[in-house]
């Protein structure tokens, strides 16, 4: 195995936390379904995609290391909610927790002189800068629009999604 376990075992946690942050974004998305705010919905979907992804990234590099990927249980989450802001307040504070476990993994990376697992992670590091900017972005455009969320609507049909628009430009 080219890791300790303890950084295996940080991973496996943080797999974990991506599958339930992708489950909590399709719970949001669906909300928005039944709200019938098609753009915001498209967005949370779009969301528990790349979080899926991003479990996925954690688990390959396992494999890749020679660890033993490990899926623990994943936490309920919230499907009931009083305010598209609550939504995507909840998005927002979920995004900064996962920036401070990412930071863990790559302290204890750092810790364990596992280059590699820093190397690798970096990645995460810079992914989460977007992710925290981009969902406070959004939560400013709610707050801002008030009651009338047809203009939110409207900024997320002209604003194309950070995934999207990474895609778009080969990166």
């Amino acid at each position: 195995m080219l890791i300790k376990q303890n950084v295996s075992d940080v991973i496996n946690a943080q797999v974990v936390e991506e599958f339930a942050a992708s489950m909590q974004y399709l719970a949001i998305a669906l909300y928005f379904d039944r709200e019938t705010l098609p753009e915001l919905s498209g967005y949370f979907h779009l969301q528990a995609q790349e979080e899926h992804g991003h479990a996925m990234k954690l688990l390959q590099y396992l494999n890749d290391a020679g660890a033993v990927p490990a899926i623990g249980a994943i936490p309920a989450v919230k499907n009931e909610f009083d305010s598209v802001e609550e939504c995507i307040q909840l998005a927002l504070d979920q995004e900064i927790t996962v920036t401070n476990q990412i930071n863990n993994i790559v302290d204890v990376a750092v810790k364990e002189n596992d280059h590699l697992t820093r190397q690798f992670m970096q990645w995460f590091v810079t992914e989460q800068l977007e992710e925290v900017s981009s969902m406070s972005d959004l939560l400013n455009i709610v707050k801002r629009a008030g009651d009338n969320l047809f203009r939110v609507e409207e900024y997320l049909s002209r604003t194309p999604h950070p995934e999207a628009a990474a895609a778009a430009a080969g990166a």
